[in-house]
């Protein structure tokens, strides 16, 4: 995966950088999760203070424009993000008891 930050701002109102990037890639689209994971190791930042907002491809592109905002804090984070823009691309929780 080649990553490309395109625009970095700093948001002091939300306390939060918004981070606009291009992902090229071969083979298959990466998850969120593995998307999340590059963020968090080029900006040196943990997991739980990145948000992925949009993902976008184009047809016949190994290539995706998304934002991603990085909070200064987890509370933050849970103050101002919706909750399903939170959950999303996480693993489900498996139930105990189901075969």
């Amino acid at each position: 995966m080649d990553f490309e930050i395109t625009s970095d701002k700093r948001n002091e109102l939300l306390s939060r950088r918004e981070v606009r990037f291009t992902l090229r890639f071969d083979g298959a689209t990466p998850s969120r999760m593995q998307i999340i994971g590059k963020v968090c190791a080029i900006l040196n930042v943990k997991e739980q203070q990145v948000v992925l907002d949009s993902l976008k491809s184009s047809f016949g592109k190994m290539e995706l424009a998304g934002v991603a905002r990085i909070y200064d804090s987890e509370e933050g984070r849970k103050k101002t993000e919706r909750a399903h823009l939170m959950a999303r691309g996480m693993p489900k929780p498996k139930e105990e008891g189901t075969a």
